[in-house]
C-alpha cells in the first residue's frame, strides 16, 4: 500500500478525534491527520495479523507515525509538538487521564524528517506499560489527535493451533480483562496493576475457567458431552475464544487440562507475556497437602475410590516467563500458571504463578501454590492393600510421579525434556512392608468418600525381609482389536518354597479419574521354589474389552500376590492406553502451506480390524483452513477397505494451523479415532 493510500485510509478516522484546546487564539497551524504507518509498524513489531482495525505495537520498541498539517506553515523554530498519552478509565465519570510528553524527549519520543507540513515521530512506550487499549494524542500547543493501539512411557503428540493471529483473538483477550472480577471491583486499580505480569497471569488464569467468574471454559471429565464439544475434539484456541465472545461471555463447553492450558497460553502470548505449554506425565493431585498420594487396592487387585488424591496419567499447564520483584531475582524466569480448576487458591480456582526455581529448590512456601505444584511433579505414592476395613499391605513408590516433564522444542515438533529443571533425581524406592491389620478411620477433614488409614508397621522378620518381589509389564503396544498381553514376574528371595495366590484385575479409567468396576479378572494358585523367578503370562481378549473401552480411555491393571502361609501380600500396578488404527492425512507439497493459496489434502482411513464396521464417518476440520466440517460416509466398511475424503484448504491468516480428522462407526458409538498430519501446517 502506498503512502497516499495509507493516509487516506486513516484520514477520516483521525479527523474525528481532533479537538481544539481552549487557548489564546494562536490557531494558524492545525493538525490535519495522522498516518499511523500501519504496514511499516506491524512488520517492525511483528504484529501482522493481530488486528485489522487497530494499530498493535509492542512495548519497549519504537513505532512511527507521520503528522500532516494544514496548508498554513508550521514553524518548528517557534512552535513545538507535544505527545499526550491519554488513558480513558471507563469508570462512571468517564474521565480522561493525560500525561504530556514533549516530542524529542528522549527516550520516549523523537522527531525525524520534519518539514513545514509534515513530520515523522518515533514513539517508544515503556516496557512496563499496562496492558490495555491505549489512546495516544499529539498536539501542537493546543491541538491533539488520538489513535488506538495495544500491546500485545507412551507418549503421543496432540498438535494445537494457538491462533493468536486469527481475526478477533486480540479483541477477545482484551475483553477478558474488561469482564474480570478485579476490573469490576476497582477499575482504576486494575488498570494500574496491569503493568505487572504476576498480576496479569493471576487474573487471566482464573478467567480461563468459569468456576468463579465470566470465564471462558467449563470443565468436564465424565459423562456425556452432547450439550457441548468433547474436549478431545478441540484443535485450536481461536474457535473457543470466538464462541465465548459471540455468546456474550457465556462459558464454552467443554475443556480439560490441555484445553485450559492451551487457551491460557494463547491469551498470555497475545498480551505480550512469553508462554509455553508444558506436559507432566504421571502428575499427582495432592488433595490433602501432605506431599504423598495414597492409593487403595483390594486383595483382588481392584483399585478403590477411597482417596481424594489421584495420579493423572498426564497433566498440562503453562509456563510464563517473567520477573518476580516480589520474591527476588533468584525466582525470575519460568513460572507455572495452571488454569485447570482443581483446588482453590486464596478462595478462587487459580494456580500460580509459581517459580520453577522454587519447585527445584523445594522452597514450598514461595508464592504462589508451590507446595501443590511440587507435589504434582515429585510426590511419593503410598499404595495400601485393604481387606475388611483393615490395612494388610503397604508399598511405597518414590519414583513414578513426574516421570517426564516436557514442552515442544523451538522450531521442531520434538519434545524438549524439562524434568531436570523441576526435580532432582531420587534414589528409586519400591518398598513393601508387612503390616499388623489396623482399622480404617474416617477423617472429618476429608470428603465423605475420603478415608485416612492408620497403619502400624511390624518389624519385618529376617526370612520376610528378603521375601517376595513382583512386577507387572505390558508386552508390546496394545492396539484396539488385538489381544493385550500381560506378564507378571514373581521372585522368591527366601530360602523356602512358597505357595502363592495370584489375583489380577483390569479396570477402565479416565486420564485423571478413579477406575470403574473391573471388566476383567483372573486368579490362580502358584508354587515357587527358593530363589526362583516365575514369569506368569496372561491375555485379555478383544471381546473382553471392546464393549467398555472408548478411544480416550486408559486401563489400570494391578496384581496382588499373597503368601498363603505368612499372609504377606505384595502389589504391582500398571496403567496404559490402547493405540487406535491411524488416520492418514497427506498434504499436497508437504506439510507447509502458503497464505491465500489453495492446497489439497487427502485424508483416509483403512479398516485394519478383523470385522466389518457399520455407519463409518470420516470428518475433516481445521480452524483457519476450512469453513466448517467436511464428511465422508459409508454404510459398510469391510476389513481392508478404505474411506477417504479430499479437501481444499487455504490459510487466510498467518500462524500455525492444524488440520484434524476423526473417524467413528456405529459398532462402538463411544469410540472415536483422531488423525493429524505428522507436523503442523505453517504459513
Amino acid at each position: 500500500m502506498d503512502y497516499k493510500q495509507q493516509t487516506m485510509d486513516y484520514k477520516q478516522h483521525t479527523q474525528q478525534n481532533i479537538s481544539v484546546f481552549p487557548g489564546t487564539g494562536n490557531d494558524h497551524c492545525r493538525l490535519k491527520y495522522v498516518n499511523f504507518e500501519v504496514a511499516e509498524n506491524t512488520i517492525s513489531h511483528e504484529t501482522q495479523g493481530l488486528s485489522k482495525d487497530i494499530l498493535v505495537v509492542r512495548r519497549g520498541k519504537p513505532f512511527k507515525i507521520t503528522l500532516m498539517f494544514t496548508s498554513d506553515l508550521w514553524d518548528p523554530s517557534t512552535e513545538r509538538l507535544v505527545l499526550e498519552a491519554i488513558c480513558q478509565k471507563r469508570c462512571q465519570s468517564n474521565f480522561l487521564t493525560s500525561v504530556p510528553i514533549p516530542v524529542d524527549g528522549q527516550p520516549i519520543s523523537t522527531m525525524d524528517d520534519m518539514h513545514l507540513q509534515s513530520g515523522a515521530i518515533h514513539i517508544c512506550s515503556p516496557v512496563l506499560s499496562a496492558v490495555d487499549f491505549q489512546a495516544r494524542g499529539v498536539h501542537q500547543e493546543r491541538l491533539w489527535a488520538c489513535c488506538t493501539w495495544a500491546a500485545s512411557l507412551n507418549i503421543s503428540m496432540r498438535p494445537w493451533s494457538f491462533g493468536q493471529y486469527e481475526p478477533g483473538v486480540l479483541e477477545a483477550c482484551l475483553q477478558l480483562l474488561q469482564v474480570s472480577p478485579q476490573h469490576h471491583s476497582d477499575k482504576n486499580s486494575d488498570y494500574i496493576r496491569r503493568v505487572d505480569p504476576v498480576y496479569i497471569s493471576k487474573v487471566i488464569c482464573a478467567m480461563v475457567n468459569c468456576n468463579d467468574d465470566l470465564g471462558i471454559l467449563k470443565g468436564k471429565w465424565q459423562g456425556t458431552y452432547k450439550d457441548g464439544v468433547k474436549p478431545t475434539e478441540w484443535s485450536g484456541s481461536a474457535d473457543i475464544l470466538h464462541q465465548w465472545v459471540s455468546s456474550k461471555c457465556r462459558p464454552v463447553r467443554y475443556g480439560q487440562c490441555w484445553v485450559f492450558a492451551s487457551v491460557l497460553c494463547t491469551v498470555m502470548r497475545v498480551l505480550g507475556v512469553p508462554s509455553r505449554v508444558v506436559t507432566v506425565f504421571n502428575a499427582a493431585h495432592d488433595g490433602n497437602g501432605n506431599l504423598k498420594i495414597e492409593e487403595y487396592y483390594s486383595t483382588k487387585g481392584e483399585k478403590l475410590s477411597l482417596s481424594k488424591d489421584s495420579i493423572w496419567n498426564f497433566h498440562v499447564w503453562v509456563e510464563c516467563w517473567m520477573r518476580r520483584p516480589d520474591l527476588g531475582e533468584e525466582f525470575d524466569g519460568w513460572q507455572v500458571v495452571d488454569p485447570t480448576p482443581q483446588e482453590k487458591s486464596a478462595g478462587i480456582y487459580s494456580c500460580g504463578p509459581c517459580p520453577v526455581a522454587a519447585i527445584l529448590q523445594r522452597d514450598l512456601g514461595t508464592p504462589y501454590d508451590t507446595g501443590f505444584v511440587y507435589a504434582s511433579v515429585d510426590a511419593d505414592i503410598i499404595r495400601l492393600i485393604v481387606r475388611n476395613g483393615q490395612v494388610v499391605g503397604r508399598m511405597e513408590d518414590t519414583k513414578s510421579v513426574g516421570q517426564m516433564i516436557c514442552t515442544k522444542s523451538v522450531n521442531s515438533d520434538k519434545p524438549e525434556n524439562l524434568t531436570e529443571s523441576y526435580k532432582r533425581e531420587k534414589i528409586p524406592m519400591m518398598r513393601s512392608f508387612a503390616y499388623e491389620p489396623m482399622p480404617m478411620m474416617m477423617s472429618s477433614a476429608c470428603e465423605p468418600n475420603a478415608m485416612r488409614m492408620r497403619c502400624k508397621a511390624l518389624e519385618v522378620k529376617e526370612e520376610m525381609s528378603a521375601g517376595l518381589e513382583v512386577s507387572l509389564s505390558i508386552n508390546g503396544e496394545p492396539t484396539v482389536g488385538e489381544e493385550i498381553a500381560l506378564c507378571v514376574t514373581v521372585t522368591n528371595y527366601s530360602s523356602g518354597s512358597r505357595v502363592l495366590m495370584e489375583h489380577l484385575s483390569a479396570q477402565v479409567k479416565g486420564y485423571n479419574s478413579s477406575p470403574q468396576e473391573s471388566f476383567w479378572k483372573t486368579h490362580k494358585e502358584v508354587h515357587i521354589k527358593p530363589g526362583q523367578a516365575l514369569m506368569l503370562q496372561h491375555t485379555i481378549l478383544p471381546s473382553q474389552y471392546e464393549s467398555v473401552l472408548a478411544g480416550d480411555d486408559i486401563v489400570n491393571v494391578a496384581v496382588v500376590i499373597k503368601d498363603v502361609r505368612t499372609k504377606e501380600r505384595v502389589l504391582a500396578a500398571q496403567e496404559f492406553s490402547i493405540s487406535s488404527p491411524k488416520i492418514t492425512i497427506e498434504i499436497e507439497g508437504g506439510d507447509s502451506v502458503h497464505m491465500k493459496k489453495d492446497c489439497t489434502a487427502q485424508v483416509f482411513f483403512i479398516n485394519t480390524f478383523k470385522k466389518t464396521l457399520n455407519g463409518a464417518v470420516l470428518t475433516v476440520e481445521g480452524s483457519g483452513l476450512l469453513q466448517g466440517k467436511q464428511e465422508a460416509r459409508l454404510a459398510v466398511l469391510q476389513p481392508g477397505d478404505k474411506i477417504e475424503k479430499k479437501v481444499s484448504i487455504m490459510a487466510n491468516s498467518p500462524g500455525t494451523k492444524v488440520l484434524m480428522a476423526t473417524f467413528s462407526h456405529s459398532n462402538s458409538p463411544s469410540s472415536r479415532l483422531q488423525g493429524l498430519p505428522e507436523s503442523l501446517c505453517h504459513d
